[in-house]
């Protein structure tokens, strides 16, 4: 039996997205297929950060879907106790999955920019799914459809990657590109625990990567210009300033003058951002700023 958790956030202070519509179509498309009898699926919806946790005891699922918005490598965007926006961190969301490494077999994060989040995660899951730049709701909603129609007709998952990009492009909508499969190839095969079929894999290599702007073992401070890639402008993990409060060489007062000429340079591109959905990340991305800011008493 495969349990399926979909999950859902659309914070007030974001750009409104078809999420309803996308969790109304996989459930569809799964009780129309032949197989049916083998699916149970549950949903969750105006997701805050602790509900993710909660949903996941509670539900017990093999398969983890995300319907929302996503900041690069500032974090997938989920809900505050205000309705307000609240960013996870990658790593954040790689630990907590970890914990249920035993039964999760897929995830899958339907969100801009979300491919940072994947790989994090593809660490302890044996399939993750990210987008590697901003996708339209239409394009997100035709690849779920796709995905989850071949999990329905007992395919594979790499089977059903294929699929849902193809049902992308079969809609004429150019961005069947944009989603992207991670998989681990040192997973190995095992007899579940608790409804999971593949349990035991060791973590990849991170070996030169590079993580808030800062290469292991390095404080320099990396600031690149944004690229464009059709018509997008990527933020935020392009134009970074490195900070992290527990960067190595970096006191409190320099870490609080970091963010702040942060929250300068994102407040300057905010300015000048004509796009609807570089604007919002942009957004995002300030709001995380004053937080730390504040936090660090400024």
């Amino acid at each position: 039996m495969n349990k399926l958790l979909l999950l859902s956030a659309n914070p007030f202070d974001t750009t409104q997205l078809r999420v309803d519509e996308e969790m109304r179509e996989i459930r569809e498309g799964l009780r129309r297929s032949k197989q049916r009898k083998n699916f149970v699926i549950e949903t969750a919806q105006a997701v805050r950060y602790r509900d993710i946790r909660r949903a996941i005891l509670d539900h017990e699922p093999n398969i983890v879907h995300f319907s929302g918005h996503g900041a690069g490598e500032e974090g997938l965007v989920f809900e505050d106790e205000t309705g307000q926006s609240k960013l996870v961190e990658a790593d954040a969301l790689a630990n907590l999955f970890e914990l249920f490494a035993d039964s999760i077999e897929c995830v899958v994060l339907n969100a801009c920019y979300s491919e940072v989040q994947a790989k994090a995660i593809a660490q302890h899951i044996p399939y993750v799914v990210g987008m590697d730049k901003a996708i339209g709701d239409k394009a997100a909603i035709e690849f779920a459809v796709g995905f989850y129609d071949g999990l329905g007709a007992g395919k594979s998952v790499e089977f059903a990657y294929k699929l849902g990009r193809n049902s992308i492009e079969i809609a004429g909508i150019p961005e069947h590109l944009t989603p992207q499969l991670l998989s681990n190839p040192d997973v190995i095969a095992s007899p579940p625990s608790s409804g999971g079929k593949i349990k035991e894999q060791t973590e990849p290599s991170m070996q030169g990567a590079t993580i808030y702007g800062f290469a292991p073992g390095s404080t320099e401070s990396n600031i690149v210009s944004g690229q464009t890639i059709q018509g997008n402008t990527i933020i935020g993990t392009q134009n970074n300033y490195g900070v992290s409060s527990s960067s190595p060489g970096f006191g409190n007062a320099d870490t609080l003058e970091l963010w702040t000429e942060k929250l300068a340079a994102y407040r300057r591109e905010e300015a000048i951002a004509s796009d609807p959905e570089q604007k919002f990340r942009l957004k995002v991305l300030i709001k995380e700023c004053l937080g730390k800011i504040e936090e660090l008493g400024g």
